[in-house]
């Protein structure tokens, strides 16, 4: 029998040999899981395996999971899929503080550092979360950069499609949108005003978008 060291090199050889036979267990999950909530089930062709992020025009399965973020911050996370346990995952490298502030069809939630565990975890089921994130970035004396993400969908060795809102709000006599990554594209919208911006996002696989703020005067 195979030893491994570390638990990378255990993960890379079990993603290797089963990478089949996890796509299969995804859809099944996918299936069961939506036969009696009438959300629709995925197609292989709807998973994010290898490759580059996908954004899609139309939702695959609309009324599953998503995502609502409000920077100064509180996230949400709606219509989670049923499991027995969830883990939500911040960026450990930003993320100062976490408090959940409100469940619902949630069994019990611990914060774990970067992590919130979920279990017992009903359909439908939503979580409301605040935060504390070094989200903030200063480029030079008048540009700065915002960051979100990475946000996915995660199961098994595959991502599935997730909706995303985020709303972004900063003072308009002192700050003014330039650029934004991801652009306007099919599977995203993106609203701006002087005051702020909010994106909605329909994906499958590992998303992170940035804003580019300039000072507004001279």
């Amino acid at each position: 029998m195979r030893s491994f060291t570390t638990p990378s090199e255990f993960n890379a050889a079990l993603d290797k040999s089963h990478s089949r036979l996890s796509l299969f267990a995804l859809l099944l999950a996918s299936w069961l899981a939506t036969v009696s909530s009438g959300v629709q089930a995925l197609e292989r062709s709807d998973v994010a395996l290898e490759g580059e992020l996908r954004f899609l025009a139309v939702r695959p399965d609309p009324g599953a999971y998503w995502y609502e973020s409000r920077v100064q911050i509180s996230t949400g996370h709606r219509a989670l899929d049923p499991n027995q346990k969830i883990v939500v995952a911040f960026n450990p490298e930003r993320v100062r503080t976490i408090t959940v502030v409100s469940t619902e069809g949630v069994g019990r939630s611990e914060v774990q550092g970067h992590l919130v565990e979920l279990t017992d975890v009903k359909r439908g089921g939503r979580v409301c979360i605040d935060l504390s994130s070094r989200a903030l970035d200063r480029v030079d004396d008048r540009n700065w950069r915002l960051h979100a993400g990475p946000l996915m969908r995660r199961y098994l060795d595959g991502y599935l499609p997730i909706q995303a809102r985020l709303a972004f709000h900063w003072p308009g006599s002192l700050l003014r949108l330039k650029t934004t990554q991801p652009g306007e594209q099919p599977g995203v919208h993106l609203t701006a005003s002087p005051a702020g911006a909010e994106f909605d996002l329909v994906f499958a696989r590992r998303m992170r978008a940035t804003l580019d703020l300039q000072h507004s005067q001279p």
